[in-house]
């Protein structure tokens, strides 16, 4: 099949169902991360993820990682370093930080390019994209960004500086994103790390229903206000 380019003067996909199978959830490429677009793509069950000096490519995988809130897993170990923890959380906070740590975090290369992290610190400030801070002290240690779509949460990134310190971010805001009503929590593309969070595999047409049901419904007023988590 043919992937299909996308002109940057329409913000219209391809329906997701046309995704390639290999690689998995390939849909298209081309167009911008201007925020409608972004939106739009969200909204439709598809993400841009792509290498430097490459076009911009479109996916939306099948199967599809999620995390219920409510499913978050607590190991042992985890359970007892928790109980004493050195980290504080915030809600936030230093959104480009955490998207440059992200960034730094990845030693094969990082997809997250000047161009991307322009692209969400537009959505930041328009209220779309939130991010997650682990501090230990005054020094960032950790965290996570993403996008919210109504009661669901399209994780992008997150990064570790420091003992469990993405794992104190997710627990956190997994327990606080279910109390202001949040339903799901998108991890995109399942990894061994957030398998040992409860994070698991859905079919696309079962995440492509979750959108449908929860994009648009609405959190309790004060979720993203910035804050101290824990």
């Amino acid at each position: 099949m043919r992937l299909i380019q996308l002109s940057r003067d329409s913000l219209n996909f391809p329906p997701p169902e046309m995704a390639l199978r290999e690689p998995n959830g390939l849909l298209a490429m081309g167009g911008d991360l201007s925020s409608a677009r972004l939106l739009n793509a969200y909204h439709h069950g598809i993400f841009p993820w792509f290498s430097p000096g490459d076009p911009i490519l479109w996916w939306s995988p099948d199967p599809r990682a999620v995390l219920l809130p409510g499913e978050f897993h607590l190991s042992r170990s985890m359970k007892r370093f928790h109980h004493k923890s050195p980290y504080t959380v915030t809600l936030n906070q230093r959104f480009s930080d955490v998207v440059a740590g992200c960034a730094a975090e990845r030693d094969e290369g990082t997809w997250i390019t000047p161009e991307v992290r322009q692209a969400w610190q537009l959505l930041h400030s328009q209220g779309y994209a939130h991010s997650v801070e682990v501090w230990l002290g005054d020094e960032l240690v950790g965290g996570m960004y993403g996008l919210a779509l109504g009661q669901i949460f399209c994780g992008e990134s997150m990064f570790s500086r420091s003992e469990n310190a993405s794992k104190t971010a997710l627990l956190i805001f997994s327990r606080w994103f279910q109390q202001q009503g949040g339903q799901l929590i998108d991890c995109q593309i399942l990894n061994p790390h957030t398998a040992s969070l409860g994070a698991r595999e859905i079919s696309r047409a079962s995440y492509l229903q979750y959108v449908e049901n929860y994009a648009r419904q609405a959190l309790l007023p004060d979720c993203w206000r910035p804050k101290r988590l824990f």
